[in-house]
């Protein structure tokens, strides 16, 4: 498969993703300060996932960029986090239906440790097909986000269970740790980029 399709494939499903948690938006019960802030941990709650699923699919759109082509286990590997992806909606509007209770806030956390691993696994299948000198290997280096993240996210499910807004402070930590560009593979996306339009 041409790495382009599944890249659009990807995209559109994120983009699914993004509309349904919005579509789980309510508006206040009353058109007062006091409705709007009735719903302020919702907007958070919301706030928090989109960002995640801002940040995977920056990084999808880099990491696809990098790499040279795509093969069967690369497709399976996109699907499994797409997989845990999708059920974003599902498990940040439980936690925000329960008032941030453990349970939720727990479920929460698994989520986005499962989708870490499923990022890294994609990561070094992409990165076995192109090889250890590729770019992509190159750009990603010794990649202390995405071998740091999972473990973080578990400190942050064994915190829950003493605090669900423990929890949430380290998930919102980690995105933040994200949201700093990387300027190691901001470079070489750059380089890929203008490489291939002086091919053309």
């Amino acid at each position: 498969m041409n790495k382009n399709r599944l890249e659009a494939f990807s995209d559109g499903v994120l983009a699914i993703i993004i509309t349904i948690m919005v579509l789980e938006l309510h508006t206040p019960d009353e058109p007062t300060w006091e409705g709007v802030a009735a719903i302020v941990p919702t907007l958070f709650t919301y706030l928090l996932s989109f960002v995640y699923v801002g940040i995977y699919w920056n990084n999808h759109h880099h990491m696809i960029h990098l790499a040279s082509r795509v093969n069967g286990s690369i497709l399976w590997a996109n699907l499994h986090l797409l997989f845990w992806l999708s059920l974003f909606p599902f498990t940040t509007r439980w936690m925000d239906e329960s008032g941030l209770m453990q349970v939720p806030v727990l479920l929460y956390g698994i989520n986005l440790l499962c989708a870490a691993i499923a990022y890294f696994i994609l990561e070094r299948r992409l990165i076995a097909a192109q090889g250890t000198d590729g770019a992509l290997a190159q750009a990603v280096g010794r990649d202390w986000k995405g071998k740091a993240s999972p473990a973080i996210y578990l400190a942050g499910i064994g915190l829950t269970l003493v605090q669900p807004l423990f929890g949430i402070a380290v998930f919102t930590i980690v995105a933040l740790i994200w949201l700093v560009p990387d300027r190691r593979v901001e470079h070489f996306v750059a380089r890929a980029h203008e490489t291939g339009s002086n091919a053309n």
